[in-house]
This record gives C-alpha cells, sequence and structure tokens, in this order.
C-alpha cells in the first residue's frame, strides 16, 4: 500500500476498528453490455476493471466504527476505471446517505475520484445532482459529513463530496482540484492543485498523515456526533481579577501584550480540539481567529469555539466564524465565542474582499442561530468588528478587557480633541467591565454551574 493511494478496501482496513466494517447491500441497476450510450468497450473495460480491483463499482460503501464513534464510509476505488462516477456508483452514494439518515449516523467519504465517467456521458455528469441532493438531506437531517482527499480528488467528486463536506481532510501531496491534469491550462501552476494548497486557500481543513487518519477522524466524529442543548460554560478569566479603577487603565490592561490570549483560554478550557480552517470562499485569517470544536474540561461535552486573538480580525476570519455557526447550529452543539480585537480589518484589501458583507453576515448567524451562544471579553473589545462574534444577552467581560463602540484615540480625533484628553475620552466611553455591566450590555458573573474553571 502507498500513501498516496492505497485501495479501498486498504484504507478502509487503515481508518476503522478491527472486524468493524460491514458492507451494505447495493442496488443493481439493469444496463447494456456497453452502457446506456453503447459506448464501444465499456463493457470490456468494466470487466477488466473489476478482475484488476476485485470490485464491481468505484466505490466500497458500508458501516464501521473509528476510534469508537460508528459511521458509514464510502470508499474510492481508484483503480476502477479512475474512480470516476456513473450511474450505478451514484446508486451505491445514494444508498449509503439513505442508511446514515435512517441510522442517525455521520458520513465518510473517502475520496479519489477523477470525476464523472464519459463513457455513460451526460448520464454520468448527472450523478452530481444527485449526490449533491443526498449530501444536501444528509446536512438537513442534522449528521455531519467528514470528508478525506485523496490523490487524486478532481472533477465532479471534488465539488460535491470532497468540497462540500463539513470538514475536510487531506492526504499529503494529493492532487486535489476541479479541474483534473490533462485539462488544466498549460501555464497552470501545478502546486496550485494540491491538498497543501486547498487548505492554504481555505477549501481544506488539515493534511494529515496516514497513519494519523484513524485517530484524526475519531476525534472529528466524536466532537461532531456530541449533540447538547445545554449552553457552553463560560471560561474564567486567566488575567487580572480586579476591575480596573479608569477607562484608560481597562483600554492600557486589555493592549498588555502578556494578558492572557485566546491560546490560553482554549487550553484551560478544552482537553482535545480540532481547528476548522478557511472560509470556503479562498481565504482564511490563521492570525485573527481561532475556530473549531473541542471537548470541555468541565464536563467532557463538545463546543465549538470561535476566538478572536487580539489582532484586527479579515473578512476571511468573520466568514469562517459564520461557518462554523452554521455548522454548529446544524449539528446542535453550543458555541463559545472569545471576543479580543482592536477591530476589523479597515485597509483597502480588507474591503476589496468584502469585509461589511462578512461582518453582516456573522451578525445574521449569531442572531439567527437555534443553539446557545455563550461569549466572554478577553481583551479588546473593538467596535461592530467584535460586537459581530458578541451573543446578545449572554456575553461576559472579563477584568482585563474593554468594550467600546470606538477606540478613545478615534474618538478624541473625531471630537477634535488634544492626544492628553485620550484617556478621559476613554472615561466618557464607559467601555469599563463594570461599566458594561451597569449599561446592560455584559452580564454581572456566571450562570449558576456555568463557570468553568480551570
Amino acid at each position: 500500500m502507498t500513501a498516496a493511494r492505497p485501495a479501498a478496501r486498504e484504507l478502509l482496513a487503515l481508518v476503522t476498528d478491527p472486524s468493524t466494517f460491514t458492507e451494505l447491500p447495493y442496488p443493481e441497476r439493469e444496463s447494456a453490455p456497453d452502457g446506456p450510450l453503447g459506448w464501444p468497450g465499456y463493457g470490456a473495460a468494466r470487466a477488466r476493471a473489476a478482475e484488476r480491483t476485485g470490485e464491481s463499482e468505484s466505490v466500497v460503501c458500508g458501516t464501521a466504527e473509528i476510534e469508537g464513534t460508528r459511521a458509514v464510509l464510502i470508499a474510492f476505488e481508484f483503480g476502477f476505471l479512475g474512480g470516476s462516477l456513473g450511474r450505478r456508483t451514484g446508486d451505491r452514494l445514494e444508498a449509503a446517505h439513505r442508511h446514515a439518515r435512517a441510522h442517525r449516523l455521520p458520513v465518510v467519504p473517502l475520496v479519489a475520484t477523477g470525476g464523472s465517467r464519459m463513457q455513460e456521458g451526460m448520464l454520468a455528469l448527472t450523478q452530481l445532482q444527485r449526490v449533491a441532493r443526498e449530501s444536501a438531506l444528509t446536512r438537513e437531517a442534522g449528521l455531519a459529513q467528514v470528508a478525506v482527499v485523496r490523490d487524486p480528488t478532481t472533477g465532479g467528486g471534488w465539488a460535491t463530496l470532497g468540497a462540500g463536506a463539513d470538514v475536510v481532510l487531506a492526504l499529503p501531496g494529493a492532487q486535489v482540484g476541479f479541474a483534473g491534469s490533462r485539462v488544466r491550462p498549460p501555464d497552470a501552476d501545478p502546486a496550485a492543485y494540491t491538498a497543501e494548497a486547498q487548505v492554504a486557500a481555505g477549501s481544506a481543513d488539515a493534511v494529515v498523515p496516514p497513519g494519523e487518519l484513524r485517530r484524526t477522524l475519531g476525534l472529528w466524529l466524536r466532537l461532531l456526533t456530541g449533540r447538547s442543548g445545554a449552553p457552553a460554560p463560560v471560561p474564567a478569566p486567566l488575567g487580572a481579577t480586579d476591575p480596573p479603577a479608569t477607562g484608560w487603565e481597562a483600554v492600557l490592561r486589555a493592549r498588555d501584550p502578556r494578558r492572557p490570549r485566546a491560546g490560553r483560554y482554549l487550553d484551560a478550557y478544552f482537553t482535545r480540539r480540532a481547528a476548522i480552517v478557511g472560509d470556503r470562499c479562498g481565504g482564511t485569517d490563521p492570525e485573527g481567529i481561532l475556530c473549531g470544536f473541542g471537548v470541555t474540561a468541565h464536563d467532557g461535552r463538545t463546543v465549538a469555539y470561535a476566538a478572536q486573538t487580539g489582532a484586527a480580525t479579515r473578512p476571511a476570519g468573520y466568514r469562517t466564524a459564520t461557518r462554523l455557526i452554521r455548522l454548529a447550529d446544524r449539528l446542535g452543539i453550543p458555541v463559545l465565542t472569545l471576543v479580543d480585537t482592536p477591530g476589523a480589518a479597515n485597509d483597502a484589501e480588507a474591503e476589496r474582499q468584502g469585509v461589511g458583507a462578512a461582518i453582516a453576515e456573522l451578525f445574521g448567524a449569531v442572531a439567527g442561530t437555534r443553539i446557545p451562544v455563550t461569549t466572554l471579553v478577553v481583551g479588546e473589545g473593538g467596535s461592530g468588528g467584535a460586537l459581530a462574534l458578541a451573543a446578545p444577552g449572554r456575553t461576559w467581560a472579563a477584568p482585563d478587557s474593554y468594550f467600546s463602540v470606538i477606540a478613545p484615540e478615534s474618538a478624541a480625533a473625531i471630537l477634535k480633541r488634544p492626544a492628553d484628553q485620550v484617556p478621559a475620552t476613554a472615561d466618557h466611553l464607559r467601555l469599563r467591565p463594570q461599566d458594561l455591566v451597569a449599561l446592560g450590555v455584559v452580564r454581572a458573573g456566571a450562570d449558576d454551574g456555568e463557570a468553568h474553571r480551570p
């Protein structure tokens, strides 16, 4: 077995718990000897593929446990006509999704395909619509889909089963992209069509070596099946414990580089966690926001998180947070948000990337979610770029934080006040944690049983 292109059953043995895989019964479709188009030699090619691989179609579907969590697996056999999708492939994929919905199981596609089967023409291409519908129905049923994209994953298989999954993992060095190697422009950069490039572009979440696949898939399945209606516990402050005396002191505390940041809060809050990366629109913001799911140290539940890091948040960061909240909402998983940003990125590139629309989408996701969102302001709360991540009625503030409609320096400049009036302006803004409690913007303390102490 090679790391890049294991056979379907070899990969199933690699990622599933021993002796747990059970193949699903498949619907059998009658077909003319050379297929629906009468393509010369198609029947013989299928027969050779079956003899070479031991499979009767390009996918193997069944149920198994992965690190103790049961799932439906769809493993592509690339050796069978390049893992291409035909009508019988569509039959199997539909049956797999229907079984998943009937038994409330997550779906794990292990994808390696060159695309739709040309010997079946448009009848093969329309299987993508069929697959997309089944995936949508599974999504509406509140069931997770975690894809592993292998070498190669191109064409409609990438655009449906791969890129359309909730979480996308990729094998190192795999060719991943909509355009296969034989149909790209001659001057196309091959490095853009790799697993690593898809992660960098925000279209996949992680590159995972084969030896780590079972553990990584097991963690993701554990996290994404951890439905819970209870709100996420409020994190305990990790920095200062006494309230600031003045507004300017609150600002200086929040800007202190020694203050605890998102990473420390997440380390204290979770025993294990896994990150989602990217907005699925070509962008990532690893310097501005951390998003993912974790197992809480408090009670072992799954909680989703979106945590600003103290930097200006870019449009891709807001879109990634929106992606996270919508996924958590669909799966019934509570969300924790950590607010810490001087504000949204306001450079020209941020405008070209649609920062206003990205913030609007996040406001809408938080406002419209059915699951509880818990927010702790852990540092700077810079205007709307911070407020978009805050839960109405369920926001708390750490003693070394502030929240303001505008930065004190900007407020003073707009009011044409001299620089020495900035501290007084901070007081006028009433941005201290205790001011925010008095104004009713944040809550005074954690509800009984909700506080999380590391």
